[in-house]
């Protein structure tokens, strides 16, 4: 599924303005679940796992992976994989990202066009990922194909965890007979509390974060450079003072979020503002509606360099997305690099855009930029 984007690239649901207006807290019953799109709801949702639950008794790997898990076990395997996403071991990665970013821009700078995208957005991240799980570079192909089928992006009905299990788990007993200085040979001798992670559990953290690395910063650094393109003004700004990079990435997460909606189930008997939540329902925490709520932001439909939102983007509460660090990380530096290398970049029009085909996520398939 494709959807052109001319004319609504940078406000991608409309509807949410709509819904948090005049069905908040909406009952789908073909689904037995309701929808929240007010920024207070979805915070409550995503921060309250007392009574909204991220387990779902899936068997798939997934399932059994931080995504998927509620306290106790959901603290313990965080403790366990954490240790991989301290600040200080994302800022070691820091050189090599620079360096992955000087060998995928340098035959590009001399023709004066690139794909954001294709060129950048996707390859970057793709290889960060696969350098930390010792990925061999050879298999990278196969990455962005599962994540964007696991996302919706691509075949509504190819399902790509057999594929990734089986990869994976040749991979794991790999690392297993012959552990090397990679996240997988580091998960499998990890224990907390006497404990280390089951195979189940292991494989369910390599397919997310093959996933989660992937989606987020491609989509983040394709979105920044939408909403840049938009926005040349900001643009000379940064140019002029690359320290506002940061913040600048943050109203990007804000304005065109890259994970648009999380899932929960209700543990127990719920009221959210009036409406009355069954045990055993489930609920859509619409974040992009949340990140667009005028109570929370004035004039939510302007991108605002100076904000600095308290965005829900990557989640709230015990499920804060665990690799945020190392996604601002490489799109502050993609940023940086490609602002100081260009000079007026402006969105190649004659490129109809097309919006990634998830609602889950949000990017576009391709963002062709011309420069100087």
């Amino acid at each position: 599924m494709t959807t052109s984007l001319d004319d609504r690239a940078l406000n991608p649901f409309p509807w949410y303005r709509q819904m948090r207006q005049a069905d908040p807290v909406h009952f789908n019953p073909s689904y037995n679940s309701w929808q929240v799109f007010r920024y207070e709801d979805v915070q409550k949702v995503l921060t309250d796992w007392t009574n909204f639950s991220s387990q779902f008794g899936g068997s798939d790997p997934i399932s059994s992976s931080l995504i998927s898990l509620d306290p106790p076990r959901h603290r313990q395997m965080r403790n366990l994989v954490t240790l991989a996403f301290t600040p200080r071991a994302v800022a070691q990665l820091a050189d090599r990202i620079e360096v992955i970013l000087e060998e995928l821009l340098a035959p590009l700078l001399p023709t004066g066009q690139l794909d954001v995208i294709g060129d950048l957005a996707y390859p970057l991240p793709v290889i960060v990922i696969a350098e930390l799980l010792g990925i061999p570079s050879q298999d990278r192909q196969k990455f962005k194909h599962w994540s964007d089928a696991l996302v919706g992006a691509d075949s509504p009905v190819y399902d790509p965890q057999r594929e990734m299990s089986h990869y994976f788990i040749q991979m794991i007993e790999q690392r297993r007979r012959e552990p090397r200085n990679d996240l997988i040979s580091d998960l499998l001798q990890a224990e907390i509390d006497g404990q280390h992670l089951t195979p189940q559990e292991l494989l369910g953290f390599c397919i997310l974060l093959l996933v989660a690395g992937n989606e987020t910063t491609t989509n983040l650094i394709g979105n920044a450079f939408l909403c840049f393109a938009e926005n040349p003004e900001v643009m000379d700004q940064l140019r002029k003072d690359p320290s506002l990079v940061p913040a600048a990435l943050e109203e990007v997460l804000r304005y065109l979020s890259p994970v648009q909606h999380m899932y929960r189930r209700t543990i127990k008997e719920v009221e959210i503002d009036g409406r009355i939540l069954k045990a055993g329902q489930g609920v859509v925490a619409w974040i992009g509606s949340a990140n667009r709520d005028e109570a929370q932001f004035p004039d939510p439909d302007r991108f605002d360099l100076a904000r600095n939102p308290k965005h829900l983007a990557f989640g709230h509460g015990i499920h804060f997305c665990l690799g945020a660090p190392l996604a601002r990380l490489e799109a502050k530096i993609a940023v940086t690099r490609m602002l100081g290398n260009m000079r007026n970049i402006r969105r190649d029009t004659t490129v109809r855009l097309e919006a990634i085909g998830s609602n889950l996520v949000y990017g576009v398939k391709q963002l062709p930029i011309k420069f100087e």
